[in-house]
C-alpha cells in the first residue's frame, strides 16, 4: 500500500509539471556510465563508492523523495553539481562531459526510473 501511495503521490507530481521531452533508454546508457558509481546499479544511492561518502548519493528510486525536484533542478544538478542547489559538494559538475541533449536524457531516465520500483 505504501509503494502505492508513494507512486501515487509521485503521478500526480509529475502530471502538473511539465516535462522535459528525452530519450529515457539513452539516459539509462548515459546513468550506468556516469552515475552508477555513487547512485548505484539500481539507482538506490548504494554505488561501490558510498562507503567512502560522508554524505549519502540520493535515492532515485524513491518515488516521494523524486517528486520533490523539478526536472529544472535536476537539469541544474547533474549540469552544475550538488552545490547549485544546495546539496552535497560530492555531486559532481557534468557540464563539460554531457550535452544539454544528454542531461535531457539522463533527466527522462531518472523520471522512469522512480516510477520502476
Amino acid at each position: 500500500m505504501e509503494r502505492f501511495l508513494r507512486a501515487l503521490v509521485f503521478a500526480v507530481a509529475v502530471a502538473t509539471t511539465p516535462a522535459l521531452a528525452g530519450d529515457a533508454d539513452h539516459g539509462k546508457v548515459l546513468y550506468e556510465a556516469y552515475c552508477t558509481q555513487c547512485h548505484g546499479m539500481n539507482g538506490d544511492g548504494g554505488g561501490i563508492n558510498v562507503r567512502d561518502m560522508s554524505v549519502q548519493p540520493r535515492n532515485h528510486t524513491d518515488p516521494e523523495e523524486m517528486a520533490a525536484r523539478t526536472d529544472d533542478e535536476l537539469v541544474k544538478v547533474i549540469k552544475h553539481g550538488g552545490k547549485a542547489i544546495d546539496k552535497s559538494v560530492l555531486m559532481p559538475a557534468w557540464d563539460d562531459n554531457l550535452s544539454d541533449e544528454q542531461v535531457t536524457d539522463l533527466v527522462a531516465y531518472l523520471r522512469r526510473l522512480c516510477c520502476e520500483q
